[in-house]
């Protein structure tokens, strides 16, 4: 059951909110044990792995994370900080900024790992007293059933298992909206000044196809034609593919790139589906052959530096890229908490009944 199903909410008088910012989480540190744990619990969701129960248990505990869980430590351990995981440790630091600029008590959460829905959820009861109702802002830009959509579904039942009277606001994924734009424009202009790189790659997270089809409210439009993604659809409000590709256009005409040096792919994908094409790894070792020497990376998809970015892009794209003739790797943080970007956050939260009501749910 796709989570963009309607609350029904009503006007409260003095209304006393508080606002939890939702991302993905991490382990609670990169030993193999902390590691595991964190596999187990964010691979036997079912909107992560979607097959019946007993395969997804023999999978995942008895092929994925006793094989993964090792390298995945080594992964983590090279990209850990003094104060723990990037993304825990940027999502913190994002929410201490977002603070004074917010009438509200804000406390962050995470889908997989700490702190849980519950402890933010016991945070903001301590900060409001009869707290009656809780703004929900997923750090997702993009729709998709594995990232978006389990996130609100696990907050959303942990919060109603724990307060009976509370009203319930969602953002909405945020991919066109303007000062989103203009936020990861900004993040990205500094490092066009005085560059000249050959393209610009524009590397999402992977899902498989078959996520996009299941997210289909209308059942009939994704992949039913080559160019689904163009033909205007309510399939459009959870389809993620063409969410990247309108985030991806959008950007590219804020900062006035060359389309025709724009790439677009999808990285972090699992043996044994069809993914989301075309892959990242493999646009990476082609690009130098086809003359793209010096090469800007953008990973949109990520609102905080995560281990898809720092680790994967940053470590062993940047190898493959290299070894394959490339000259020259460069990628932008993500917005982690660039200014306009908190600018932005504390716009949609602070005006959210107002200016801004269209964008919750």
């Amino acid at each position: 059951m796709l989570f963009l199903a309607k609350f029904q909410f009503h006007i409260m008088v003095q209304n006393k909110t508080g606002l939890v910012l939702l991302n993905l989480g991490s382990p609670d540190s990169y030993s193999v044990s902390d590691v595991r744990r964190y596999l187990r619990e964010f691979l036997m969701d079912e909107r992560v792995i979607d097959i019946p129960l007993i395969f997804r248990v023999m999978l995942v505990k008895g092929i994925i994370v006793p094989f993964r869980a090792p390298t995945s430590a080594k992964a983590y351990q090279s990209i850990w900080t003094r104060e723990g995981s990037p993304l825990k440790v940027i999502t913190m630091q994002f929410k201490e900024l977002l603070q004074p600029q917010i009438p509200m008590p804000v406390v962050a959460a995470m889908r997989y790992g700490n702190p849980t829905p519950e402890e933010a959820i016991k945070e903001l009861i301590s900060k409001v007293e009869g707290l009656n109702e809780i703004l929900i802002a997923p750090m997702y830009p993009h729709y998709a059933m594995s990232s978006y959509e389990t996130a609100i579904e696990h907050a959303v039942s942990h919060i109603k298992a724990m307060l009976n009277d509370v009203e319930i606001k969602v953002l909405k994924p945020f991919y066109q909206e303007p000062s989103y734009i203009e936020s990861l424009a900004a993040s990205i202009r500094p490092y066009l000044e005085n560059k000249d790189y050959d393209g610009y790659l524009f590397s999402y997270h992977g899902l498989p196809v078959r996520h996009l089809k299941k997210s289909d409210t209308t059942g009939k439009h994704c992949y039913a034609s080559a160019d689904c993604c163009e033909v205007m659809s309510p399939a459009w409000g959870t389809c993620y593919k063409h969410q990247v590709k309108v985030t991806t256009r959008l950007v590219t005409e804020k900062l006035g790139l060359d389309p025709a040096k724009v790439t677009l792919t999808f990285q972090s994908r699992l043996a044994g589906d069809k993914w989301l094409q075309p892959y990242t790894d493999m646009a990476l070792a082609e690009l130098p052959q086809k003359g793209v020497k010096k090469l800007l990376v953008l990973c949109p998809a990520f609102v905080a530096d995560c281990l898809e970015t720092l680790e994967e892009m940053d470590e062993r794209g940047k190898e493959l890229f290299m070894h394959s003739g490339g000259e020259v790797f460069t990628r932008v943080p993500c917005m982690n908490t660039h200014p306009e970007w908190v600018k932005t956050v504390a716009k949609y939260c602070a005006k959210y009944d107002t200016e801004y009501s269209g964008m919750w749910v």
